[in-house]
């Protein structure tokens, strides 16, 4: 049995065929999202994915050496899905002011583009547009982004307001949906994906949780592994309203059970189940902290992105990083592509500690390269034990997205 964080990496680091081959033969059956991000925290003790994002927002943080190696991958995934495809869309955000996110999405869509593919951006979102066929934004690097507004054709393909001779083959969402668009998806015959039926408006993180220690659980059993090294205990509670103070009492006895079980240091992290872009995110120490939490804390757990109303709430063990950069705490992210890690970046904070939630006000983002990471090697690199994890927790994500198809 393997029992501690050393004895991983080295059996993870020396049997990487026999891992990802199991890996693989797991995905083969299952509906693995387009693509993917996972929040992955090391301590002294453990890794354990945080979080995952079906609806990725930062490929502008991967290195360039990655990206490269992802045009593959891409290729494949389209071959695969639309073999015929030559024109191929990407459906955005609607918050178009954030420059950065037009940084990700011009590079998203250059790295499709250099697959071999023609590549437009499209929204039926008909509030971005001011009665105009078509947008032209300037990302915080400068690229030129231009999104027109979508059409459907009489055939059911996606077409474009102002390119009448454009037919999209394939369409690639690249919102979360925390509000759904007003869009008859069913009715089209352009494929999408990931699905648009798995966005915000109906993913659960006390779902995915579920799934994740499902596939965690069989993981370490088939491998002889104490599963407590790869994920972090977690709790769930239903009907909290931080607005009335309803459901509070029972948050705050969750708390205190989910740290009797945890070392006295480790802070818990209470986190709408709904929450995305690190909204909805609070760290106590106890459940004292839930019954003293004043109404600007409360309003910051009430309501989320798109005014998502929170109720249902995930309390997770906080995983203290020990990663670093630049001596602010640091956590990795990883990016996947039908399951595959293609890349990542490092998240750190100078305005937060190692315990707090990473993914707020004071990032930066540092990039580093794991493209010299192949299926068919094995490695002695810590990198190779973060694209085991970020596998697994893309995994748990295709069971949620088997769950509404």
């Amino acid at each position: 049995m393997i029992n501690n964080k050393e004895e991983l990496e080295l059996f993870i680091t020396n049997n990487w065929n026999e891992i990802n081959n199991y890996l693989d033969n797991c995905f083969k059956d299952l509906p693995a999202p387009f693509y993917s991000s996972v929040d992955i925290r090391e301590s002294k003790n453990k890794f354990a994915p945080v979080d995952l994002n079906i609806y990725p927002a930062g490929f502008n943080n991967v290195c360039t050496l990655d990206l490269d190696a992802s045009i593959g991958y891409f290729k494949k995934l389209i071959v695969k899905l639309a073999p015929t495809a030559t024109s191929i869309a990407i459906i955005p955000e609607s918050n178009t002011k954030n420059t950065f996110y037009l940084d990700h999405l011009a590079i998203l869509g250059r790295t499709i583009r250099d697959a071999g593919y023609d590549v437009y951006f499209t929204s039926p979102d008909l509030t971005l547009f001011d009665g105009k066929d078509s947008i032209q934004l300037i990302s915080h690097s400068k690229y030129d982004v231009e999104i027109h507004r979508t059409r459907v054709c009489e055939d059911g393909f996606i077409c474009l307001k102002d390119l009448p001779d454009v037919k999209i083959h394939l369409a690639i969402l690249n919102n979360d949906q925390s509000s759904p668009l007003d869009f008859k998806w069913d009715e089209l015959s352009t494929p999408v994906y990931p699905t648009p039926k798995i966005g915000w408006f109906k993913r659960q993180k006390i779902n995915y949780f579920k799934y994740y220690k499902q596939v965690a659980d069989k993981f370490c059993e088939k491998f002889l592994i104490n599963p407590e090294l790869i994920q972090a205990k977690y709790m769930t509670i239903e009907n909290v309203d931080f607005s009335s103070k309803e459901g509070l009492d029972n948050l705050s006895q969750a708390v205190d059970q989910l740290k009797e079980t945890l070392n006295p240091a480790t802070k818990i992290f209470v986190k709408a189940s709904q929450g995305t872009y690190g909204m909805g995110i609070s760290v106590v120490s106890s459940g004292e902290d839930i019954a003293k939490m004043n109404r600007r804390a409360r309003n910051k757990m009430d309501i989320g992105k798109n005014k998502i109303k929170f109720t249902s709430i995930l309390l997770q063990e906080g995983i203290e990083t020990i990663l670093k950069y630049d001596e602010m705490p640091a956590e990795v992210a990883i990016y996947l592509i039908d399951g595959h890690s293609i890349g990542g970046f490092m998240r750190a904070n100078s305005e937060k500690d190692s315990q707090a939630n990473l993914n707020s006000k004071g990032m930066v983002f540092k990039k580093f390269c794991i493209s010299e990471i192949r299926q068919n090697q094995d490695h002695k690199a810590k990198e190779s034990v973060y694209t085991v994890i970020a596998r697994l927790a893309t995994l748990a994500s295709c069971y949620e997205i088997k769950e509404v198809l």
